[in-house]
């Protein structure tokens, strides 16, 4: 492995950084058919656990943030991890995109901008706890989560008559110094689930379903994620609409260098009235369920190897 790390700097431009954590290896559905439509087009990638002190990652051409499900627990640090790696290698998604999505407050810039969202009440550290702002407030669930964080951790779904746990699980968060985030819990995805839609390059490659999360009792995956129901979706006009609505106002908040984004995730819900609304948009390390859509492992491969080329001297 030394002589690996050793040699891994006197190669040719090509190798490849497929960046997870310690508890994410072999949780990551996407890794094993991306390495191999990478290395069919001849590209050195491997698997690399982005809190690893002895990884070089100088060594690497392009470095591509895939299963880092546990950054949530310690954001600061994973960004000034990020923030070296860009110093000496080329990093997707690139620093300031993952300073602005890893925390759920970018849903205010795309509400600014326009775009439908699931409502939402952010309440930071010593503010007041409530839950009036929601409308109907006494009759509808809520979800409650932290700002900063992934996989469902820390999540919950409340009935209408459980508000007191629901302030309880904000008072807490903020006693945590972290932000909670309330929102009211659209019943519609109980059946329709949720809709990701997967870009590359900033194109549109494919759609999944993902079945409800809180209609039971999320179970939660190695500590990391809860587990999901996933199939094949054809998304409608309207979800393609809002979908893409979102990442122009990402896109209008973002610097114009770190366009267009090597992979994003726009998941959307249905509100009570069969609109879809955003409820995340997934830039930092999203699960894209290659595996779920002929040629999508291909076409992240063919988007990393187009980077490599711009790299290269003429």
């Amino acid at each position: 492995m030394e002589e690996e790390r050793t040699l891994r700097s006197e190669r040719e431009p090509g190798d490849v950084a497929l960046v997870t954590a310690a508890r994410a290896r072999g949780l990551d559905e996407d890794m094993a058919p991306l390495l191999a439509a990478l290395a069919a087009r001849g590209l050195d990638a491997v698997e690399v656990v982005w809190d690893d002190p002895a990884v070089e990652w100088g060594g690497f051409d392009l470095v591509v943030l895939r299963s880092t499900w546990d950054y949530y627990a310690r954001r600061e640090e994973f960004l000034a991890w990020a923030e070296r790696v860009a110093a000496v290698s080329e990093l997707h998604n690139p620093v300031p995109v993952l300073r602005w999505n890893t925390d759920k407050r970018y849903l205010r810039d795309l509400e600014r901008a326009g775009v439908p969202i699931v409502p939402t009440t952010f309440l930071g550290p010593g503010e007041p706890a409530t839950l009036t702002e929601l409308p109907e407030q006494d009759k509808l669930d809520v979800i409650v989560k932290p700002a900063v964080s992934a996989g469902s951790n820390d999540t919950a779904r409340y009935r209408a008559g459980e508000r007191e746990a629901a302030l309880a699980h904000v008072v807490r968060l903020q006693s945590e110094d972290r932000s909670a985030m309330v929102q009211p819990y659209q019943h519609a995805v109980d059946e329709h689930g949720e809709t990701a839609l997967v870009y590359f390059d900033g194109r549109f490659s494919h759609a999944i379903r993902k079945g409800a999360i809180f209609a039971g009792g999320p179970q939660m995956v190695g500590g990391l994620f809860a587990r999901e129901e996933i199939g094949g979706r054809q998304p409608t006009a309207a979800e393609r609409q809002v979908g893409d609505a979102a990442l122009r106002a990402a896109s209008g908040v973002l610097p114009t260098a770190v366009m267009p984004l090597l992979y994003a995730r726009v998941d959307l819900v249905p509100l009570a009235d069969g609109a879809p609304a955003v409820l995340e948009l997934e830039l930092c390390e999203p699960s894209v369920f290659v595996a779920h859509a002929e040629s999508a492992a291909e076409r992240l491969a063919a988007a990393m190897a187009r980077r490599l080329e711009l790299r290269r001297p003429r």
